[in-house]
């Protein structure tokens, strides 16, 4: 489990996280969402040690993650947005730098460059950027860690790939691995994140699972514009709404409508999800 506990963190005067308290449980795969500059880049990189909180305490299973202690770094791989076109095989790369974390496995690995449909044995620098990110999501899934973090890892992915990324997350991760990908293609991992992080600009507005999420909002996939909905958007056929679930009736969690309903009733939202 990570616990996060009045993080705070700024670039100069600005401001990016403040007062951010949560915690990440084991077994999950968390979806890390919100707008360009809220901070989820910066949360990653603080979550794996790249930076070094300035208020407040991030621990991992009781280790400091900007101590960067062998022991954490093994536990931990965090795969960024932009990765790097290096002068050597995908294969030999996957290969040297694998010896790094101890539950690294090289035919895993290999086993999930085939499911991607990518060529190993091509250099980095001579791949397609999506080629590239494949091969950089089989290192990460084969990396067998406790923690996992993955920066927007569909960007750059056809949509053949996003299914087969799909597939791979779900086929390749420990059952007891932390997991949070950050992304802007919501409607790419909709099937596959649960729970849910919306961030806001030095506020979390929301950490809730799908089954909370659909015991507190209901998601009506109607022909009529209802009276107190948090958001509607017209789609073929009809209307996606989201209002306060008061009936105790079950519906289909809509992430994208989800992360707009939550951003235009922002404290209205929290209140709902509120454990005090």
């Amino acid at each position: 489990m990570i616990e996060i506990n009045n993080l705070a963190f700024s670039y100069g005067p600005k401001n990016v996280l403040n007062n951010i308290s949560m915690k990440l449980e084991a077994g999950k795969i968390y979806g890390l969402l919100g707008e360009n500059g809220v901070g989820k880049t910066t949360l990653l990189t603080l979550l794996c040690g790249l930076k070094k909180p300035q208020v407040g305490t991030i621990v991992a299973d009781g280790a400091d993650p900007y101590k960067r202690q062998p022991s954490f770094l093994e536990s931990i791989y965090y795969l960024p947005d932009e990765v790097a076109p290096l002068n050597t095989t995908a294969d030999r790369w996957a290969k040297s730098t694998g010896k790094f974390w101890p539950n690294f496995n090289f035919d895993t690995y290999i086993n999930i460059m085939k499911e991607l449909e990518t060529d190993g044995s091509q250099k980095m620098n001579a791949m397609s950027a999506g080629q590239l990110k494949k091969a950089y999501i089989a290192f990460a899934l084969a990396a067998g860690t406790q923690y996992l973090l993955m920066d927007e890892p569909t960007n750059g992915l056809d949509i053949p790939s996003k299914a087969q990324f799909r597939a791979a997350i779900m086929k390749y991760t420990r059952e007891d691995s932390t997991i949070v990908i950050s992304t802007h293609q919501v409607r790419d991992l909709e099937n596959v994140i649960d729970p849910i992080v919306i961030l806001d600009r030095c506020d979390v507005l929301l950490n809730a699972s799908i089954e909370e999420i659909s015991s507190k909002l209901f998601f009506d996939y109607g022909t009529q514009i209802q009276p107190g909905a948090l958001y509607a958007e017209q789609l073929p056929g009809g209307f996606i709404q989201v209002y306060p679930n008061t009936t105790g009736k079950e519906s289909k969690v809509n992430v994208e409508a989800l992360f707009n309903a939550v951003h235009n009733n922002k404290e209205l939202v929290k209140g709902i999800f509120s454990h005090e």
